[in-house]
């Protein structure tokens, strides 16, 4: 098959492992930065031009979309979708879990587990705001905030008044959360692959930190799922429509929550941590459902 990676570091960790697995079960990969791609948009014949000339019709198309590119990158993922190629996440679903508030919305309306969750704009509704959520400690997170960056652990109301007002003041969106302090800095990171969790690790934040981010110093491990933390986690990839993700959630007092549904998970923590070929999980994914026009969105926006 001829698979398109989109990725804008060809060195990334994750992006060169699903080049050398798809290259080594015989597949043609090509790595192509999302950004340098540009879009020819006309009546019945769409296409992605790439320096200069007009890429070939692909088999399949691995989005690699970070964060800081979400609106450009899934643009092009959407002209993928257009020419008919088989995207392994599609346009509407990476969208979908980038907005931290209306995934966690969708999430609630199918009864996923999640901490509760405050979000407000008036700074006069600050103190019900902490009070809803259960009171002090807190967490507030800024809306456009990604590993870890823009989360903030407020121990006081007073402090996490403080906090809210600081970022209401540079007119950025919040969400204010109750701190799951019985998960003890650690959360787990449950990898999905057409539906099912393939492989997870507990992630436990370094000492002092309540982030379990990898690159924060943060240590991995292999965990034994429950039940519950399994279905838990294979339901919210599915409220998301990911075909591949990695779910992030914690083990609370009232079971499960949901922390986060990652539309562009890495693997050098998954697969060091559980020995897994998850990038080879993906292709045999691929293998088994690329067909042309099968975009399940398509015509929807």
């Amino acid at each position: 098959m001829k698979i398109a990676i989109l990725s804008r570091n060809s060195e990334l960790y994750s992006t060169r492992r699903l080049k050398e697995a798809g290259e080594l079960l015989g597949h043609e990969v090509d790595v192509i930065d999302t950004l340098h791609c540009y879009m020819d948009i006309t009546k019945s014949r769409p296409a992605v031009r790439y320096d200069g000339a007009e890429l070939p019709q692909y088999d399949a198309v691995i989005p690699r979309i970070g964060a800081s590119i979400t609106f450009y990158g899934t643009a092009v993922v959407r002209q993928f979708e257009m020419m008919g190629t088989f995207c392994v996440n599609e346009s509407v679903a990476i969208s979908r879990s980038r907005d931290k508030l209306r995934s966690l919305q969708l999430l609630s309306r199918k009864g996923i587990g999640l901490p509760r969750t405050g979000f407000a704009n008036k700074p006069d509704n600050i103190r019900d705001l902490i009070k809803n959520v259960g009171g002090a400690p807190v967490v507030i997170k800024l809306l456009e905030g990604t590993q870890g960056i823009g989360v903030v652990l407020a121990d006081t109301a007073k402090a996490a008044e403080s906090i809210i007002e600081a970022f209401m003041g540079l007119k950025a969106n919040i969400l204010v959360q109750e701190f799951i302090q019985e998960a003890g800095g650690a959360d787990i990171r449950c990898f999905i692959v057409g539906g099912k969790v393939v492989a997870a690790m507990k992630r436990q934040g370094a000492e002092g930190e309540f982030r379990s981010n990898l690159h924060r110093g943060g240590t991995a491990e292999v965990i034994k799922l429950t039940k519950e933390e399994r279905v838990t986690a294979a339901n919210a990839a599915k409220v998301m429509g990911l075909n591949v993700c990695g779910v992030d959630i914690l083990r609370s007092n009232h079971g499960p929550v949901v922390m986060e549904v990652n539309s562009s998970p890495g693997l050098e923590g998954i697969e060091m941590a559980t020995g897994k070929n998850v990038a080879g999980m993906i292709y045999d994914f691929i293998e088994k459902n690329a067909q042309p026009n099968r975009t399940k969105t398509k015509g929807k926006g």
